[in-house]
């Protein structure tokens, strides 16, 4: 277990995992960032109201939510194919990732800045501000902190979503544990890629949570 060639492998392991995982995670706020913005602000009480989009996009927020993470991978490997020319390897992994993440985020991004005083954003409404200057320079700001915490529980759970995509091939811990535990019946490489699993989950969220108090006004 702890010959040279395995060690190797767990370190290339922990380095795809971590891969898959910044890299999807960043995509994913580019894109569900932006849609957690619009589904406030358009909401019926938002700061710009348009039922329609919010109704529209809302929906299809919960239909990518609601498909199992393995069924979306088997379904969009033909345009991971397109996309990146292949459908295993940690790169290929990550277009199903982000497509899987970026609305759980935008989710996470909205009931984040659902939590900002309403009363702030009469002040700033008062003032003349504009919804752009109210999203950029009251809701993002004022929210921070709620923003942090929920990008580290979304990276753990990117992380933990990186690891199912061993089944169909992905790479990192998730495809060694896949590979050796379960098909070679290797229970003490599927005891290690668990333990390791959980040490880096445990690192992510330590770190989120102390950035988030670090930058949280309040305390």
């Amino acid at each position: 277990m702890f010959k040279e060639g395995m060690i190797q492998m767990l370190g290339m392991g922990i380095y795809e995992s971590l891969y898959m995982t910044l890299i999807s995670t960043f995509m994913s706020y580019v894109i569900g960032l932006p849609m957690g913005l619009i589904l406030v602000s358009t909401d019926k009480d938002g700061i710009y109201p348009i039922i329609w989009l919010n109704k529209l996009l809302g929906f299809i927020v919960n239909i990518l939510r609601s498909v199992p993470f393995l069924i979306l991978m088997i379904t969009v490997i033909p345009v991971t194919r397109k996309i990146v020319g292949t459908t295993i390897g940690s790169k290929a992994t990550i277009v199903p990732l982000v497509i899987a993440a970026a609305p759980f985020i935008a989710r996470v991004v909205e009931s984040s800045l659902k939590e900002v005083d309403k009363g702030v954003i009469e002040a700033a409404e008062s003032m003349g501000a504009s919804p752009f200057q109210i999203m950029f320079r009251v809701l993002l700001p004022e929210a921070k902190p709620s923003l942090l915490v929920g990008a580290a529980i979304s990276v753990t759970t990117i992380l933990g979503y990186s690891a199912m995509a061993g089944i169909i091939g992905g790479g990192g811990l998730g495809a060694i544990a896949m590979n050796y535990g379960l098909y070679r019946y290797q229970r003490d490489i599927m005891f290690i890629t668990v333990i390791l699993l959980v040490i880096i989950v445990q690192i992510m969220q330590e770190i989120g949570m102390k950035v988030a108090n670090i930058s949280d006004k309040r305390l």
